[in-house]
């Protein structure tokens, strides 16, 4: 079944069916001020923190799943009919209402028709600014005058802090206020009798929201939710809208709301507009300033277009256009848009997440970055450079940073058991690919402290890493898993061996020394070499089963993930990445992946082990506390999929890779998204499997490490497009089928017009390669010769 569609063109995802199986989403604003809302104008808004700066209020796992949010309401004041702007919360049937929500990059409009009213409601938040607009059209497409009520709604919390909010009631229910000041505004306040304040890191301060209309007289308002929606009411029954008039209440306690109201007088074809501005900020001075400077319908569309701008730019340096329609919806505008929102929030702020992940978790941002390289390099150098002072001196990390109050050099580090063991490896993934993309070798040098003391170049910073987990082996000299490795549920004992870290490591090494090569330390490039040798004995001596790699090694000995465990027999991770680190012979590699196919291989995507944990102790594997079928219990972890792509790639399977990329791909499930559920167009944390009686549904949108890895391993292995220090490498993998593809791609300055041509129907190995005109030799193109701009051409299998 197919609820909307993809436009390429104003790079929007099209909803012509408001009852999607779930809320679908979008993100609007920034780091700073951000805000999430749904196709039918539910969500909340946040500033800085979704924990701890949360102005709007939202009933998370509720039902229905995405109220309150930012509604208006219109009233026929002849008839006294009333229906809302968005589909929800008023809910006219469908057979009367018609309503259309477009999702762009940092903007909704939703457009709506009932009894002759065409409505347009189009919210964002202007780049660089702490507040939002919501923009109304009304059009009377009736052959009669007709007098309209328009009525806003939005809940706003008692306390910024979501556990106070939503827990603490003997306390948020009696500190909150609101009223109208002369000027119009309304001025709602947390802590009225405390200084005004914006900063997170402040905690006895008041803090402060207001929200405003232009565009037409405001005939009433109200700030107190009691007042406005009515006892025993709903957002779907409000007294204030069913009775026709607001009244002036003002929130003493209880809970505040922000409702404005205005009536609209429409000729025959006739269309009003009317702006509302909500925004954080004490509403006499920083509410009063803004509301002067932007408060009119044509600042607003000059900002609307500054936004839209300033996104289609970050998407265009990457355009491609193959065989695949869906791939390309995924490649030019909503993979990286998800990438994009994954790097800003990490997992902090979705319908999901509810304030339980305050920050930047660590290993997850270092691996968002490889998402969002092409687009945003600069933004991607300064979030590495964060969290590189995230690690401390012994070679670990702290588990999550808090960018508004992270103090590098001064950080606690964690006490020695709650070390993970991957999280300083993925900057082998994520530093090498910022030099790669930009050709900046001298970051390698940059020297930055630790979190808790002392100070290194990255280079060093990188090598630490290694030593930390080379400090900390098992009984094989394998790398230990610590408290956790990647997967959180996997507990070895604090000198159990992780396989899957080995295997990162293994690989860590090796870039290493590629690392140290160029950078002139040779010292260190024997280290690594020398240390890379003596792993690989390791695990030459333990982790093989015969058809796959193990899982791991208990700190008593015992061996997970052989033949003779009747659960969690296969991991995905370890056969993946024996092929990634280059680990595994060519003899182990094509026979692991022979057995992810047979096993671990499903319509909907690689499942991340099976069979499933049932009886398996929870001392050993807390995946057991999942149903069957679901996240790390032998589901389909999104977050992996890429992993399989590259392993297939790296072993010259297109075809196969295509398989994954498909069965992984959100915008593959289009027309049939009531399997799926969730947002055809970003990624989701995870799909259940078939040992699931809901194979095929797909949970957790938006903010998952599906999103980088997907994008990255399309564009960088089947596709083929890796950036190298001297230049672009061109090596895709495709399916067999394509005749080529074409893209063109943003380089350091330089514009690339790529063509590659298929016409043996090869899946791997570029033949011949052409320079604007020029033949090279092999399948590097070399920076020095491009010029600014230049044409590519590249034919596979000659």
């Amino acid at each position: 079944m197919r609820y909307g569609h993809f436009d390429d063109q104003n790079k929007e995802y099209v909803i012509t069916r408001p009852d999607t199986p779930q809320s679908w989403s979008n993100y609007l604003g920034s780091t700073d001020y951000g805000a999430i809302i749904t196709n039918n104008a539910g969500g909340y808004g946040f500033y800085q923190s979704g924990a701890r700066g949360r102005f709007l209020r939202l009933r998370f796992n509720s039902i229905p799943a995405d109220q309150p949010g930012r509604y208006f309401y219109l009233r026929d004041q002849e008839s006294g009919d009333y229906w809302s702007a968005s589909w929800q919360p008023v809910g006219k049937p469908l057979d009367t209402f018609e309503s259309t929500c477009r999702h762009g990059t940092g903007y909704t409009v939703i457009e709506s028709k009932y009894a002759g009213i065409r409505s347009q409601a189009t919210y964002f938040v202007p780049l660089g600014q702490h507040f939002e607009y919501w923009r109304l059209t009304v059009t009377n497409e009736s052959d009669r005058p007709r007098e309209l009520g328009i009525f806003t709604y939005c809940e706003f919390t008692n306390n910024w802090e979501t556990t106070q909010d939503g827990v603490n009631l003997q306390y948020s229910l009696f500190i909150i206020r609101g009223e109208q000041l002369p000027t119009g505004l309304l001025r709602i306040v947390s802590q009225d009798n405390l200084p005004i304040s914006s900063d997170l890191t402040q905690g006895d301060v008041g803090r402060g929201v207001w929200m405003g209309l232009a565009g037409a007289p405001l005939t009433g308002y109200d700030t107190a939710r009691a007042d406005f929606l009515g006892p025993y009411r709903g957002y779907h029954n409000p007294l204030a809208v069913e009775r026709g008039a607001c009244s002036n209440s003002n929130a003493y306690g209880d809970n505040a709301c922000g409702a404005l109201q205005c009536y609209l007088t429409l000729q025959p074809g006739e269309r009003r507009t009317v702006l509302v501005l909500l925004g954080i900020g004490e509403a006499r001075t920083v509410g009063a300033e803004t509301f002067g400077k932007f408060g009119t319908l044509e600042q607003a569309e000059r900002e609307l277009e500054k936004l839209k701008s300033h996104w289609h730019a970050q998407l265009g340096r990457l355009s491609v256009q193959t065989p695949d329609e869906e791939l390309n919806h995924t490649l030019n505008v909503w993979g990286l848009y998800n990438c994009l929102i994954t790097f800003n929030w990490s997992r902090a702020a979705s319908l999901v997440y509810n304030g339980e992940r305050d920050g930047l978790g660590f290993r997850d941002s270092v691996q968002d970055i490889l998402g969002v390289l092409t687009a945003i390099p600069d933004r991607a150098r300064e979030r590495l450079e964060l969290l590189l002072t995230g690690q401390v001196q012994n070679g670990g990390a702290i588990p999550v940073i808090k960018p508004f109050e992270h103090r590098p050099g001064y950080e606690k580090a964690p006490a020695p058991e709650e070390f993970r063991s991957d999280d300083c490896l993925w900057f082998f993934d994520a530093v090498p690919a910022y030099v790669n993309e930009t050709g900046d070798l001298a970051f390698y040098e940059k020297v930055l402290p630790y979190a808790d003391a002392g100070e290194d170049t990255v280079f060093g910073h990188l090598r630490r890493a290694l030593e930390f987990n080379l400090e900390r082996t098992g009984r094989n000299g394998l790398t230990c898993g610590l408290l956790a490795d990647w997967n959180d549920c996997l507990k070895l004992g604090f000198h159990g061996e992780s396989l899957f870290v080995a295997f990162q490591v293994y690989r860590g090494l090796k870039i290493l020394a590629e690392i140290a090569e160029m950078t002139h330390r040779p010292a260190d490039k024997a280290w690594a070499e020398a240390q890379r040798a003596r792993l690989e004995e390791r695990i030459r001596a333990c982790a093989w089963d015969g058809e796959w790699f193990i899982w791991a090694v208990g700190e008593d000995g015992t061996v997970y993930g052989t033949k003779d465990f009747e659960e969690g027999q296969v991991y995905l991770n370890t056969q993946v990445w024996a092929v990634i680190s280059g680990a595994a012979t060519p003899e182990q590699a094509q026979t692991c992946m022979k057995t992810v196919r047979e096993r671990l291989a499903t319509p909907y995507g690689l499942m991340l082990c099976a069979p499933p944990f049932v009886k398996t102790s929870i001392e050993v594997m807390r995946a057991v506390v999942f149903n069957p079928g679901v996240k790390e219990n032998a589901g389909i972890f999104n977050h992996t999929q890429g992993w399989g792509i590259m392993a297939e790639c790296l072993l010259g399977q297109g075809d196969r890779a295509y398989e994954v990329l498909r069965a992984a791909m959100p915008a593959a499930y289009n027309d049939r998204a009531e399997i799926r559920q969730s947002e055809p167009y970003v990624q989701a944390q995870t799909t259940y499997s078939r040992y699931s009686p809901r194979e095929g549904n797909a949970r957790t949108a938006w903010l998952t490490g599906a999103a980088a890895w997907f994008y990255f391993s399309v564009t960088q292995y089947v596709l083929g497009i890796r950036p190298e220090p001297n230049g672009l490498r061109l090596d895709p993998c495709i399916p067999a089928a394509w005749d080529g593809f074409s893209l063109r791609r943003e380089f350091r300055g330089k514009t690339l017009d790529i063509t590659v041509h298929n016409p043996n129907h090869a899946q791997r190995g570029v033949g011949k390669l052409l320079l604007d005109g020029e033949p090279l030799v092999g399948n590097l193109i070399p920076f020095e010769k491009m010029k600014a701009n230049s044409r590519v051409e590249a034919w596979l299998g000659e």
